[in-house]
Order: structure tokens, then sequence, then C-alpha cells
């Protein structure tokens, strides 16, 4: 529910702007809303969930999602729409880590990558199928659907936690969660995107050197805090892992690629080739077909030859299908301008999406899975975050440029080039991954893990 969230909008925004008079900035924002808040509190949700339960915050999160959902679809202008997106983060915040913390402590480490695999395909699957579910909701009746449609999902979500997820935490934390640290790094993340976003139409004004001012001192303090804290929200020593660091500087550089392109590809096809929201939406759907198909095996085979080989050629697939989609562009027809980039990029999704989640956890101790977890996501949004405050004025889209498809054509392609780039260049970091870091363990090790309260039992050898 909220990785589909997180594209599903896309395809909803040339709507939303015609309807609610919002400009590139707006709708910059109607993205980065969301992101910011799900960056900002996703590693302190991760906390609690190590802290006070993984399925209780995991059960809390949907709830609130749904109801944030709710306010989406209900909101009247720009700023109570970006308002509920910034709820509908928060929410997001507290079930995304907790998904995959429950799933690192559920299985024993020889079924995790597999396991992994899995819960790394689906989430791929909902960011790519985001745009095509979002069309044929605009088309069947508004782009309020695109939220609404998040009700009952929350609803079932719901059951099924409290019917089928073991709960489990870390036994040995004890006191309350800093609070402080999680609410500077928001104010940090919260200054730097704010800046980024209205610089473009601002310039250098006082509001915007503010901003940029608060969001550099609040994550250098963050930092700060981090390193000199009794109990921090982000243990150091998870930094002193080379395989942990490089796999999320991967993970920044193959998300911020990815969501740049996911969001102006759904406004270029629609507003400069002419293509139908559902169609926009049906445009992306090899990739979807192809991580659902080959994501599973992806983390079977990273389990069984190392994550480094995938970790390495994944990212230049996904950089090799940027420039290929540079072929997007008026006059062109669907097989050849955008399917062979879609292909290709869906191949590299596929090989590097599972590896690379897998990699992050099995490098961090078990008893960190949901701060190992939150660190992955909030680094995986805040490339995202980062994209599309940055990217549209990279490529030179300001003001409402985004309904001219000439000016589109030109920002799609300069785009394509800065993202392609970013994909490659995290490709080229995985060289210095351990291709050991999922080697299975001796057998006896772990038991197998049981429906039951707790977390698994263990057995050390």
């Amino acid at each position: 529910m909220a990785m589909l969230d997180s594209t599903i909008v896309n395809v909803a925004l040339p709507r939303i702007g015609a309807e609610l008079d919002a400009d590139v900035a707006g709708l910059q924002w109607i993205l980065d809303g969301y992101l910011l808040s799900l960056a900002s509190l996703i590693l302190v949700a991760g906390s609690l969930g190590d802290r006070y339960g993984r399925r209780r915050v995991f059960t809390f999160g949907v709830v609130w999602f749904g109801a944030a959902s709710l306010l989406c679809g209900l909101a009247p202008s720009t700023e109570l729409l970006v308002l509920a997106r910034v709820l509908q983060g928060v929410g997001g915040a507290l079930l995304t880590p907790g998904s995959l913390a429950i799933i690192q402590s559920a299985f024993v480490r020889d079924d995790r990558a597999r396991a992994i695999g899995a819960w790394s395909g689906l989430a791929g699957v909902a960011t790519a199928v985001g745009p095509l579910v979002g069309g044929l909701l605009v088309q069947l009746w508004s782009w309020r659907l695109a939220f609404l449609v998040n009700l009952p999902v929350a609803v079932l979500c719901v059951w099924l936690a409290r019917r089928c997820v073991p709960e489990s935490r870390d036994e040995q934390l004890t006191g309350r969660p800093n609070v402080t640290e999680s609410v500077v790094g928001a104010l940090g993340l919260a200054g730097l995107t704010g800046a980024l976003v209205e610089a473009p139409a601002r310039g250098a004004d006082p509001l915007v050197v503010t901003a940029g001012l608060v969001g550099v001192a609040g994550l250098v303090a963050f930092v700060l805090l981090q390193r000199r804290g009794r109990d921090p929200l982000v243990p150091p020593r998870l930094f002193t892992d080379r395989t942990f660091v490089l796999a999320n500087a991967l993970t920044f550089l193959v998300y911020a690629a990815l969501g740049g392109v996911m969001v102006l590809m759904v406004l270029q096809l629609q507003v400069s080739l002419g293509y139908s929201p559902t169609a926009a939406g049906l445009a992306s759907l090899p990739i979807t077909a192809t991580m659902l198909a080959l994501s599973a095996r992806s983390g079977r085979l990273a389990q069984r030859i190392g994550p480094k080989l995938q970790l390495v050629v994944g990212p230049l697939l996904v950089a090799a299908g940027m420039l290929l989609l540079r072929r997007a562009e008026p006059g062109a027809g669907y097989l050849d301008g955008v399917l062979p980039g879609v292909l290709v990029f869906g191949l590299g999704l596929a090989a590097v999406v599972a590896p690379v989640t897998a990699t992050v956890l099995a490098a961090a101790p078990d008893r960190y899975a949901g701060v190992a977890s939150g660190v992955n996501n909030a680094v995986a949004r805040t490339g995202s975050l980062v994209a599309v405050a940055v990217l549209p004025a990279v490529a030179g889209l300001t003001g409402a440029k985004y309904a001219d498809p000439a000016a589109l054509t030109d920002g799609w392609q300069t785009a394509l080039l800065v993202c392609a780039a970013a994909a490659a260049i995290g490709g080229l970091l995985a060289l210095g991954t351990d291709n050991d870091v999922l080697r299975p363990t001796k057998p006896g090790r772990d038991c197998h893990s049981c429906g039951v309260d707790a977390p698994p039992a263990r057995t050390r050898a």
C-alpha cells in the first residue's frame, strides 16, 4: 500500500494540477510532502518497532495511513492535499520498516534472502504498477480515487496482521526512544527540501536561504547526536561495516534515479505523446511483469552466488534502460520508443532490488533489524525525495512548463541523462561490497521459526 502510493499519484498529477490549479512547485510538494515525512520519521519508526513490538507499530501505521488517505481523497485545495500527504507519509513511515523487520525476525537466516526477495519483488511491483492503477482510477472517476482505494486495503492489512503475523521486539532495548534526534533529522530534511523545491521560482530570497541553512544545520546536528549520544536512534556501529554503507549508497542513487524517471515518464507520455492516463500506466506494465517474474529468483540467486554481480549489473541495466527511454519523444511509437527502455529498466530493477535489500539487512546484526530496515528505507525515500525536488529544476522545468510538450521533452531528455549517470555510479560502488554477506549459516545454528508471540528461538554453536 505504501509503495503503491509512492507512484500511483504520479499519473494523476496532470489532473490534480488542472483541477486544483497547481504549478510545478505545487506538484512537487504533493509528491515531496509524502516522501519528506516518510523519510524523516522512518528511522524512529523502525526503532519503535524494535522497542514496542513490530506487529503493533506496523498495524498502527496501517490504520494511520488509511485515515490520511481519506483526507487526501477529500482535499479541496493544493495546500490541504499537501498537508494530508504529509500525514500519509507518517503512516507510511510506521508501517514500511515494520513489514521488513517482521520478515527479518520471523525467518531463520538461511531462508531470509528468499523471503526478502519475495518482499522486494512485491514492493517493486507495487511501485511499478502504480501508474497503471492510477491511470485506471483517474479515468474511472477522479484522481481522488487514487487515494480512496487505500481504505479497503488498510482494513484487509490490519485483519491479516492480527491473524497471521507473530509479534517480535528487541528485548535488550529499555527506556524511551530518542524523539529529539528524529525531530532534528526531520527539520534538516524539511529545510533542505523546501529550499531545493522553492529556489527555482523564488531565487535566493530570505525564505529559501533560511530554509537551506536550517536544513544543513539540522542534518549536521543529527549526525553529531548519533555519534555522541548514549542511546542513538541510528547506532554508529552500523556504519562501520563497509558493505552496509556501500549498499545504502547504491540504494540512494538507484531510488533517486527511479523516482525521478517514474515522475517524469507519466508526464512525458501524457503531455508530449498524447497518451491517456490509463495508456500511460499501461506503458510501464513490462516493468511490473519483469519484477514479478524475476525478483524472487534474483533473491535466491544472490543467496547462492553472492550479491555483488547483481548489485553491479542491475544498476548498469537501469542506466541503459533510461538511455533507451530518451527515444520516447513526440512522434515515437510505443514499440520502438518506449518498450525497449522499460524492458531493460525492469530487468535492472529485478536484478538489484532484492539483493540490495537482503545485503543491507545481512550486514547488520539481527537485533538491529528494525533500525537497519529503517535506515535502508529512509535512504531510498530520501533518494526519491531529492530527485523530485532537484530534477525538475536541473531539467529546466519550472512554473507551468510541464504542460508544454516541447519544453517537457527537452527536460525529459536531460533528466534521463542525469538519472542514468546516478544509477551507473551506484553500480560501480557495489564493486566494494562483500560477496559473502549472504552466505548461509551452518546447519543447526538456527531453529525454524513458528507463529508464536515472541522472536524466533536461537541456539548458538
